[in-house]
């Protein structure tokens, strides 16, 4: 019984990994956006720390490329070289799978790394990009 219930695992684990390999990575739209809320800076300000965008943002070429800043502030946010106003909203599209580093007021350290993948073209891309992405989530 231990010998058929091992190999009906395997089968199993061998068939999800098959249909996670071969399903094609696609995306409703290049846009990752992320939203900096009203009263960010006065609550900063207030000497509260928190973080309204993440340390680390994520993103693969052809599928989610595209990080979109809106800025629901009340002042002014900065990203980069580029001065946000309020209401305003920033697009970068992402062309090369790089890591790059970026001032930003809207965030408690002042800094944001966008990490960038190359899009996973093989299956065995697949595989290790939706795990890497499973992963990022916990």
């Amino acid at each position: 019984m231990g010998r058929r219930t091992l190999l009906v695992f395997a089968a199993v684990l061998s068939l999800a990994l098959a249909v996670v390999a071969l399903i094609p990575v696609s995306a409703p739209s290049h846009d990752q956006v992320f939203e900096i809320p009203k009263g960010t800076w006065a609550r900063r300000m207030a000497g509260e720390k928190i973080e309204t965008l993440p340390d680390h943002i994520y993103l693969t070429v052809g599928v989610r490329d595209v990080l979109v800043l809106k800025n629901h502030d009340d002042v002014p946010q900065t990203f980069g070289p580029t001065l946000m106003m309020p209401g305003q909203s920033f697009s970068l599209p992402f062309e090369r799978a790089a890591e790059y580093q970026f001032a930003c007021t809207a965030h408690a350290s002042g800094q944001m790394t966008i990490v960038v993948d190359s899009y996973p073209a093989t299956p065995w891309a697949r595989v290790s990009w939706r795990a890497r992405n499973w992963l990022r989530r916990l």
